[in-house]
């Protein structure tokens, strides 16, 4: 079962770095050296900033170097062709999301790439990906929407070939052909709703301020779940889409290694998500940390993999 935890009072009171490197030292693991810490994502964004919030907790706590580095592109395939070539001995780590493992993995045949190349560690936060527009354009529910699209049609902004095809079955569930717009980063998406070079679009989380403010809407949960923002907004179950676009921001290292290793970093990155600095930073953006590890995260890797091919041929 997906174990949410939530940092309490008592939590933030207590010293991150005696918690953490007693779990570390617990499971008699350390370093041989410095931790590269690749993170797949544009610098400056919420992915990088919770990503590296989590190295400065890491290092302040355990005394492990840890460094940070881009390497971005291919929604995470090309962080994950780099670290399969690093020692599976904890000196190389990886953010990513869990859709690079599924989706994006299996549609980059030529990179060569699986779920079984890679050791899970911990996933450190969920998506609230919904479907948004802005609140001028006098939608006040998915179905105002869809008549507009009958009438006229609509561009709609995506951040990943998964969400485009996505939207794409989105529409043809409702009869309605989107004009599908894929940019890097849904905070391109959310800008391009803004400026209005879009007319709707996916965004996972960083619709929260302007949704509270009234400025934007989420039409749908593109979740499994409903929104925790918008509990009402429909979810592409109830819009009859039976796949959704459920992800994790996700560490994961090279396959083989140390069972002592895998522990230690994932103990430490949990408990940076749970009391460090970057638990501020995730419950705000992203409801609150959600950590899945061991045979579940392994499960959930494998699971998306291989989904990813009936997602694909149901959006041919």
């Amino acid at each position: 079962m997906t174990t949410f935890l939530k940092a309490t009072a008592a939590a933030a009171i207590l010293s991150i770095a005696s918690v953490t490197s007693a779990l570390a030292e617990g499971h008699g693991w350390k370093p041989e050296g410095p931790i590269k810490m690749m993170i797949a994502f544009a610098a400056g964004g919420g992915a990088d900033t919770h990503a590296r919030l989590i190295a400065e907790d890491l290092q302040a706590a355990t005394g492990w170097e840890i460094v940070p580095e881009q390497v971005t592109g291919k929604g995470g395939v090309n962080a994950l062709v780099a670290l399969k070539e690093m020692p599976a001995d904890g000196t190389a780590i990886a953010m990513v999301v869990t859709e690079s493992i599924g989706y994006n993995a299996a549609a980059a045949k030529g990179a060569g790439i699986s779920p079984s190349d890679f050791t899970g560690l911990t996933t450190t936060a969920g998506f609230q990906m919904g479907v948004v527009a802005k609140a001028e354009k006098g939608w006040t529910s998915f179905e105002d929407m869809i008549a507009a699209a009958k009438e006229g049609e609509l561009r709609f902004g995506t951040m990943s070939p998964k969400l485009s095809d996505l939207a794409y079955l989105l529409g043809e569930a409702h009869g309605v052909e989107f004009n599908i717009v894929q940019v890097r980063g849904g905070k391109a998406v959310m800008n391009g709703v803004q400026a209005g070079d879009m007319d709707l679009g996916f965004m996972a989380g960083i619709q929260g301020k302007g949704v509270a403010s009234g400025d934007l809407v989420n039409l749908a949960s593109a979740l499994s779940e409903p929104l925790k923002q918008t509990p009402d907004a429909p979810t592409f179950a109830d819009l009859g889409v039976s796949f959704n676009a459920d992800g994790y921001f996700v560490f994961v290292a090279p396959a083989g290694m140390d069972p002592a290793a895998r522990e230690a970093l994932t103990a430490a990155i949990v408990e940076s998500t749970n009391s460090g600095k970057a638990n501020g930073m995730i419950t705000k953006a992203f409801g609150g940390p959600v950590n899945i590890q061991g045979a579940e995260l392994d499960a959930l890797f494998q699971s998306d993999f291989e989904a990813a091919g009936a997602l694909m041929e149901a959006a041919q």
